[in-house]
């Protein structure tokens, strides 16, 4: 329910298909607005755009109003109409510097009652939660860890286990405790694949613990799993069921040739390199010996000639 500011001051414009709710009440209590065409005569390219534009969203309007009062917040909608009537006039009871201060307010206020409610579910949520891990922990076959998770094994697997840095390719089903199934590749039809250390920290303990060809059901804490925050349709403080089966590891002998290859390929580089320095320093050396070489002769010969000429004298 983001920006709920916005949805009234959209409530303010679009409001018009509650009329269908207060035809009678409307028609005594407010000014009346011109209808020029009605769901019969809708057959032009304008009558029918303005029709879809209010029916659409009057409809998207009314559910966001119908959520509210779910928070306690009844607002009537013969009110709202009028509202929507004397916005089309310069009639309405409200200067524009007041209807922003009550839209203000009512945002505010909404958002007080959403994050009440937040917390009194988060506290539920809590309180359930620890009561179906004490119960659960009871039953035959669960096994509880140190960290808290449990698990029971439905289908012992004779395979290797994962590492937490291993990638993993699963599938699985996850529920509230009360069945409510809120994820689940099984309905999808596709396992999925992801790094062991990427994911809840249920999930990375808890798979760790299955040879590849098991299938495990886990018991996960909330601490365990998503937190007082919740996820999308988890809601806070949240006790997790999973069942899942590990189909593969991505294993060290599907990535040692890989990694062989590599090396030989990186050796043979090095070596090649080594050879590449090493004629170059060769060839260095040669033509420094060259050079000094010919500075020797040099000096020889000028040695010689002043021999030669020591002896002219």
């Amino acid at each position: 329910m983001k920006k709920l500011l916005q949805v009234s001051l959209l409530a303010s414009a679009v409001l018009m298909g509650l009329s269908g709710c207060n035809d009678d009440k409307a028609a005594s209590t407010a000014p009346a607005v011109e209808t020029k065409a009605t769901a019969s005569e809708l057959t032009s390219f304008e009558a029918k755009s303005a029709y879809a534009i209010g029916l659409s969203m009057g409809r998207y309007i009314g559910s966001t109003l119908e959520k509210q009062q779910e928070l306690g917040v009844n607002l009537d909608n013969a009110t709202i109409l009028k509202g929507v009537q004397d916005g089309f006039t310069d009639k309405g009871e409200m200067n524009d510097e007041e209807v922003q201060e009550a839209l203000t307010a009512y945002d505010t206020h909404i958002n007080e009652l959403i994050e009440t409610q937040a917390k009194d579910q988060a506290a539920k949520s809590k309180a359930d939660g620890d009561k179906f891990l004490a119960d659960n922990a009871k039953r035959d076959g669960v096994t509880v860890t140190e960290s808290g998770l449990q698990y029971e094994v439905l289908t012992e697997g004779k395979g290797a286990k994962p590492t937490a840095e291993d990638v993993v390719t699963v599938h699985y089903e996850g529920t509230l405790t009360d069945g409510t199934v809120f994820d689940s590749s099984v309905e999808r039809g596709e396992p999925v694949s992801f790094p062991l250390n990427q994911v809840i920290p249920g999930w990375t303990e808890g798979v760790q613990l299955m040879p590849v060809g098991s299938k495990y059901k886990f018991v996960i804490p909330s601490d365990l799993a998503y937190g007082e925050s919740g996820a999308n349709t988890i809601p806070g403080n949240a006790v997790l069921i999973f069942e899942v089966e590990l189909l593969s590891i991505e294993s060290d002998e599907q990535t040692a040739p890989a990694a062989k290859t590599d090396v030989k390929t990186d050796a043979k580089a090095a070596v090649a390199d080594i050879k590449e320095d090493t004629k170059a320093a060769v060839a260095d050396v040669k033509e420094e010996a060259k050079a000094v070489e010919a500075d020797i002769k040099a000096d020889a010969k000028e040695v010689e000639g002043k021999k030669e000429q020591t002896k002219a004298e």
